[in-house]
Formats: C-alpha cells, structure tokens, sequence
C-alpha cells in the first residue's frame, strides 16, 4: 500500500471553475490535481511551459478537465490574457488560489540590495495584488467567489527568512485581511492560507 494517496471527494465541488497560479510544481501543482479529481475545471498557471504541460498531462490522464497558461503574475498585462483565456474556455472563476512566489533564501540586511527587495516583494506581494485585482469583477457578476492567498508563517513569526520574503509574507496577511472585510458584502470570501487545507478539508466558502 506504499504511495497509496487519499483524496477526499467534496461532490459540491463538481462543476466548480478555479485558477491555481503557480502550480507548475509543488505544492500548488499538488493543490491543481486535488480539485481536478473533485471534478473542478481547473486552469494552472506557470512560467515553467515543460513543468506545466507535464501537471497538465498529469490531470489529463486522471480523468480531469485542465488547461495550462504560462503568464508572469508580476505583469498585469499578462494576468488579464491569462484571464480572458481561462473565462473563454470555462466561464468566471469561482475559485482563486495565488501560490505564485516564494524565495526566502535567508540573507541579512546587509546582503539585501534594493533590486533584490523590489523583487521579493513584486513576486511575493504585487503579484497577488494583481492576480486578485484581474479576476474579482469576475467574481462579483456572478454574486460568489473564494479567494485562498498562500501566505507563508515567516509572514506571522520572526525566522531566519529574508526580510523582503518575511515582509511580503506579512504584506499578504494584512491584503487577505482588508480584501475580506470589503469583499464579504459580495458574498466573496478571502482567506491567507499558510497551507492547502482546502485540498484537504472543504473550504467554508465554497
């Protein structure tokens, strides 16, 4: 029974559209096949085309419904291509998930220079920003939504992380926060998520 894997099955799912950035690898590839055996019409999204159509062809030969977009969610002009071909194909998306980021390689401040701080922060903060700025109108024509922001724990707790990583982490947690309390009038729900525990357990929000 060894590699045997357990996925739970939500059948409200079914039919459900979701984006999934970067989840050419990893944990947000991991998070992609989760909701495609849910029967989710999932999108994934990388910079990586042979990583990416590799997930794709994965979800594929399970049964699932996927298509793969390569766009940078640091440029805006990619995200609303990226948009426009996700709701081309399968509608408004009902689900958000922004794992796009990461590099937290410790380094002390004065290792840090200014380039590599816009970087981490662009990659980690601003790429979300964008992401959720794209696909919300989206989202409230249709009345409903879920957003899920990875956000990792160096952004809660003092660690040996990068300070530009630890800072956009925070970033992320005070942007899911103050998204929440504006968006919850649309029956939009904004969630940082330090883990995907919606793969694991069903989200309240869906």
């Amino acid at each position: 029974m060894t590699g045997l894997r357990i996925v739970p099955i939500f059948p409200d799912l079914a039919g459900k559209i979701a984006l999934v950035t970067g989840s050419s690898r990893g944990i947000g590839a991991e998070t992609a096949r989760y909701l495609a055996v849910n029967k989710v019409k999932v999108a994934v999204n990388g910079r990586d085309r042979e990583a990416l159509n590799d997930v794709v062809a994965g979800i594929k030969s399970d049964g699932g419904e996927v298509i793969g977009i390569i766009a940078d969610c640091m440029k805006y002009d990619e995200i609303e291509e990226m948009r426009r071909d996700v709701e081309d194909r399968f509608g408004n998306v009902d689900l958000l998930v922004a794992f796009a980021g990461g590099d937290g390689k410790p380094e002390s401040i004065e290792e840090l220079t200014e380039q590599r701080w816009d970087a981490v922060v662009a990659t980690n903060l601003k790429s979300r920003f964008l992401t959720v700025k794209s696909f919300l109108p989206g989202m409230k024509k249709q009345g409903a939504g879920s957003i899920i922001l990875m956000c990792s724990s160096a952004g809660r707790i003092a660690s040996q992380s990068s300070l530009a990583y630890s800072s956009s982490q925070a970033g992320v947690a005070m942007l899911s926060k103050n998204l929440a309390q504006q968006l919850g009038k649309f029956s939009i729900r904004v969630k940082p998520s330090p883990l995907p525990q919606f793969a694991m357990r069903k989200s309240e929000s869906l």
